[in-house]
């Protein structure tokens, strides 16, 4: 029996253990260990082959580089028909890049008609909801192209687990089903799933959690591809929204089970403040939540660290930071004398080695006068195409055909004071869906900024730095 591209990962594939099919409450079996069960041929009725296929583009990793994105962009602007009719998850950017070489006191706008002429790129901004604070689970959509399928009919490698079929329908609608459809395939002793290469550790977890009831605390903190802990708070409200109608039920379920599994501290504080007024958590607890998380964002860098250390081998980690796909900032709101925001964005060392040869990194949304903006690091040749360099961008989430003028920015944390220095200033008009920024915002090459000697790395973190003020 085949199930390919079974939605495993669906939210409604995964029954909370205190309430499987045949259990009227949390009686019975919520917490039983049947770990000892788990690929043992002897407490096994079937046999599962799990097929392991190659991924498809848009489960790629930001890291992957930018030229296959690229690729699609323009094939994308080819078929503008084609574009109207589809859900409007990736919006163009095209970057204005300007002179690696410019004073770093300059206003950067003039410089545009210069000898060395500015650089105008397709850029493709985050997607799968990550520049969108305000999308819940439910509205995220992803765009499907014709020119991103592939065939996946070539096999990687199988991977053959024993099964009890008894204990997986208890836990998870998709095999309960997949087990008792009365068709003759239900009969069969192996079933054979297909699934991409990245789902592959997600899935041998979450089969070795519907036995077990526990998560190794090896896994990795980035195992779950998210684009935000945003995107998990909206993930889990959703989940519980489903399963339990019933606002008394649902606030039991978040308060004891579901709500242990967001990371608050993560969350951004746009969305820590719809938490306050959310029906479906109890005030006293959503009080207490965000608190802790305002306190944490609060603490110094050291002191987070020393947080999410003490929470290494804890089943529930709140302090730990998960790998995002899109990088958490720190953001600071001023209303007077003018709108003005300052944003911290820190990447790791290992973080920026990825980006080479062509990647990029994009930080969180921000947002400053109503209007959604956003962090891009580049590596990418310098202007004129000799080497490798580091990049910092910022874009402006696409609304229609609004303009917006702001004074910015960027500046680095620098070795020996370790003080942010400033390295341009500028000023820039936003039309939707556009971003500006330098290729070389250090005037250095690649290899001078990731040496081990680079004044730029502390304590192995890049300190970046932009403020962005409302233009009078």
């Amino acid at each position: 029996m085949r199930v390919p591209n079974a939605d495993l990962f669906d939210p409604r594939t995964i029954m909370d253990s205190d309430f499987s099919p045949g259990e009227a409450s949390g009686s019975g079996s919520a917490d039983s260990d049947f770990g000892f069960a788990f690929n043992d041929r002897n407490f096994s009725d079937r046999v599962l082959r799990i097929e392991i296929i190659p991924d498809l583009p848009e489960t790629k990793s930001a890291g992957d580089g930018c030229s296959s994105i690229a690729d699609w962009a323009r094939n994308r602007k080819r078929r503008r028909e084609d574009i109207k009719k589809e859900t409007d998850v990736i919006v163009k950017l095209e970057e204005q890049i300007l002179s690696c070489n410019l004073p770093d006191t300059v206003d950067a706008v003039t410089y545009e008609n210069q000898d060395e002429e500015a650089v105008a790129m397709i850029e493709e901004s985050p997607s799968d909801g990550g520049l969108n604070t305000n999308q819940t689970g439910n509205d995220i959509a992803h765009c499907s192209d014709s020119s991103w399928n592939m065939n996946c009919s070539t096999v990687l490698r199988v991977k053959t687990i024993h099964i009890s079929s008894p204990i997986l329908a208890a836990k998870s609608p998709f095999f309960y089903k997949l087990f008792s459809n009365g068709m003759r395939e239900s009969e069969q002793r192996q079933v054979t799933l297909q699934i991409h290469a990245s789902e592959e550790t997600a899935l041998l977890d979450l089969l070795n959690f519907m036995y077990s009831n526990t998560l190794s605390t090896t896994t990795p903190t980035g195992l779950l591809d998210v684009a935000s802990e945003d995107a998990v708070y909206d993930f889990v409200l959703k989940w519980a929204r489903t399963h339990f109608p019933k606002l008394e039920e649902r606030r039991e379920i978040l308060a004891t089970r579901l709500g242990r599994l967001i990371r608050f501290p993560y969350m951004t504080c746009r969305k820590l403040k719809k938490v306050l007024t959310c029906n479906d958590f109890d005030q006293e607890l959503a009080s207490r939540v965000v608190l802790e998380a305002l306190f944490f964002k609060a603490e110094t860098p050291y002191r987070q660290r020393a947080l999410a250390s003490e929470e290494a081998n804890a089943t529930y980690r709140r302090f730990v930071e998960r790998a995002y796909k899109y990088r958490p900032v720190k953001v600071v709101e001023f209303e007077l004398p003018r709108q003005q925001c300052v944003v911290y964005l820190d990447l790791k060392r290992e973080e920026c080695a990825h980006l080479f040869p062509a990647g990029r990194v994009y930080s969180q949304a921000f947002h400053l006068g109503g209007q959604g903006f956003f962090l891009s690091a580049h590596c990418n040749m310098d202007q004129q195409s000799s080497f490798h360099c580091f990049g910092l961008f910022l874009g402006m989430q696409e609304k229609g055909s609004v303009t917006f003028a702001v004074d910015y920015e960027f500046a680095a944390r620098s070795k020996p004071t370790e003080d942010y220095v400033s390295k341009y200033k500028g000023n820039y008009t936003f039309t939707g869906g556009k971003a500006v920024g330098y290729r070389n915002l250090f005037g250095i090459p690649w290899t001078a900024f990731m040496a081990d000697d680079s004044i730029y790395f502390i304590n192995g973190i890049l300190h970046l730095r932009a403020e962005l003020t409302i233009k009078q």
